[in-house]
């Protein structure tokens, strides 16, 4: 079985920093894009961030500049770096990864998710 465990949010300032860490646990092969999601009440589930398994990011808009992904395939960790937090960026946080894992093959596979809270 594959597991994804987050850590990480917590409530902050505005204009604050958090990181996010997803942690993938099993009997892993390989994985291949990693992302962050995030769903605030009254929203969509939006895409905040998403990395490849070559490093190359991909950003909302509404995070570019001051969010940052990145991840270290050797402890299959995702991370998520974020700087200059404003209260619309309050939400739940998901990590995401394409894993192939050795029983179930590929798949995706999510976090339990975290909560981010900006005050203002």
């Amino acid at each position: 079985q594959v597991q994804l465990v987050e850590s990480g949010g917590g409530l902050v300032q505005a204009g604050g920093s958090l990181t996010l860490s997803c942690a993938a646990s099993g009997s892993i092969f390989s994985i291949n894009a990693m992302g962050w999601y995030r769903l605030a009440p009254g929203k969509q589930r939006e895409l905040v961030a998403g990395i490849t398994s070559g490093g190359s990011a991909n950003y909302a808009d509404s995070v570019k500049g001051r969010f940052t992904i990145s991840r270290d395939n050797a402890k299959n960790t995702v991370y998520l770096q974020m700087n200059s937090l404003k209260p619309e960026d309050t939400a739940v946080y998901y990590c995401n990864m394409d894993v192939h894992a050795a029983v179930t093959g590929w798949g995706y596979y999510w976090g339990q998710g975290t909560q981010v809270t900006v005050s203002s």
